[in-house]
C-alpha cells in the first residue's frame, strides 16, 4: 500500500505532525500490553476480561491492541433499502459476517435479530458484539430517538462477546438514553460481556453557521468523557472535523487553553482531544469510518485510519464503506485500513 499516493496532498502534514498540546507521553496508548495495564486493574469482572481479550486477539489486528470492527446496523438506522440496495446479498446475514471474517475484523457488530439466525455457526469464530438500541426512521415524521431493541441478557443469551448503544447526547431523550444505557452496560458487565457506546451528538442548533458543530472536537470530547463514565469498555466517535462548538453556540463550560495551547486545527490534533477526554486513552477510542462515497473510499478509509492512529486512538469501525461494494472490494478497504495500524512507519505523534 503506498501511503504516500493514497494521502495525496495531505502526506507530509497527516505523517510528520507532532501534537504538542497533549503529548503522546501523556496518553495510555495502544498496544498489545493494554488490556493488561489497564483493564485488570479496573471492576470488570474476569468474564469481561476474557471476552475483551477475544476482541484483542482476533483477526489481522490480533496481539496489537488494535481494532478493525464491522458494524452492520443501518437496515434499521438507514433503512434496508438505503444500506444494502447495492449489493442486495447482504441483506443475507450469514453473508454480512462472512465478510467480517474474510476481511480479518476484531469482531462483527450487528442487531439482535442478525445474531439470533447466525450466532450458533459464527460465535466461536468471530466475537458478536449486539447492539441494544436503534434509531427506527420509518415513524412519520421521522424521530431521533435511540430505542431498546432487547435486553443484555438476551444478548448473553444468543453468545455475545459484547453490546453496543447508542446516546444521542443534546437530544431531548438523552437523559432517557443515559439511563437506560447505564442500567444495561451494567447488566452486561455482571453477564461477563464488554461494552461499546456509540457516543453521538444531536441537536439541530449545534449546526450553525453553516457549521456541523456535532462534529467539532470540544462537543465531542465532552460526549466521550459521559460515555467512560459510565464505564463503556470501548468508545466509539465521528472523527472530529472542527472545534469551538462551546463557543460558537454560546452555552456549556469550557476552557480558553483548549483552544489556545492544548489543540490546533490540525485533524491530529482534534482527534487526539477525543482521545484524553476518555480517562487519556485509558478507555480505547474507536472512530466511525464514515458513509460510503464511491470510487474515494480506499483513499479515505486510510486517511481516518492515520488520523486515528496517530492521534493516539486504537482503530476504526467500518461498515458502509466495505458492505456497499461487491465482496472482494469490500475485504480490500478492510484490509487498507488494518494495514495502516499494522504499518510501523505510521507512528503516534
Amino acid at each position: 500500500m503506498d501511503l504516500q499516493e493514497l494521502l495525496g496532498d495531505e502526506a507530509e502534514a497527516l505523517l510528520s505532525h507532532t501534537c504538542k498540546g497533549i503529548a503522546a507521553e501523556d496518553l495510555c496508548l495502544p498496544g498489545p500490553h493494554a488490556l493488561d495495564h489497564v483493564m485488570e486493574q479496573s471492576d470488570r469482572p474476569v468474564p469481561v476480561l476474557r471476552n475483551l481479550a477475544q476482541l484483542y486477539n482476533t483477526g489481522r489486528l490480533a496481539g496489537t491492541g488494535y481494532l478493525s470492527i464491522l458494524p452492520v446496523d443501518q437496515g434499521i438506522e438507514h433503512s434496508g433499502a438505503a444500506s444494502f440496495a447495492k449489493h442486495p446479498s447482504y441483506f443475507d446475514p450469514a453473508k454480512l459476517v462472512e465478510l467480517a471474517i474474510e476481511g480479518g475484523c476484531n469482531a462483527f457488530a450487528t442487531t439482535f435479530g442478525v445474531l439470533g439466525l447466525i450466532a450458533r455457526r459464527y460465535a466461536h469464530r468471530i466475537p458478536l458484539i449486539v447492539k441494544l438500541n436503534h434509531n427506527e426512521l420509518l415513524t412519520y415524521p421521522n424521530r431521533f430517538d435511540q430505542v431498546m431493541f432487547g435486553s443484555a441478557r438476551e444478548a448473553y443469551d444468543l453468545g455475545a462477546a459484547g453490546v453496543g448503544a447508542t446516546i444521542y447526547f443534546g437530544s431531548d431523550e438523552s437523559t432517557r438514553q443515559l439511563q437506560e444505557v447505564s442500567e444495561a452496560f451494567q447488566e452486561a458487565h455482571e453477564l461477563g460481556m464488554f461494552t461499546v457506546l456509540w457516543c453521538y451528538l444531536r441537536n439541530d442548533a449545534f449546526k450553525k453557521d453553516g457549521v456541523d458543530y456535532s462534529l467539532s472536537a470540544d462537543l465531542t470530547g465532552q460526549a466521550n468523557h459521559l460515555g467512560v463514565t459510565i464505564e463503556a469498555d470501548i468508545i466509539k466517535q465521528k472523527m472530529a472535523e472542527n472545534n469551538g462548538g462551546y463557543r460558537a453556540l454560546g452555552y456549556g463550560r469550557t476552557d480558553p487553553l483548549v483552544y489556545d495551547e492544548l489543540t490546533t486545527d490540525h485533524p491530529i490534533d482534534l482527534v487526539r482531544w477525543q482521545v484524553v477526554n476518555c480517562y487519556a486513552g485509558r478507555i480505547p477510542l474507536i472512530n466511525s469510518g464514515g458513509e460510503s462515497k464511491g470510487a474515494g473510499d480506499l483513499a479515505q478509509a486510510v486517511r481516518t485510519a492515520v488520523v486515528n492512529k496517530r492521534a493516539g486512538g486504537a482503530g476504526l469501525i467500518t461498515g458502509r464503506k466495505a458492505f456497499q461494494r461487491p465482496l472482494r472490494e469490500g475485504v480490500e478497504i478492510l484490509h487498507a485500513v488494518q494495514d495502516v495500524y499494522l504499518d510501523e512507519r505510521v507512528t503516534i505523534a
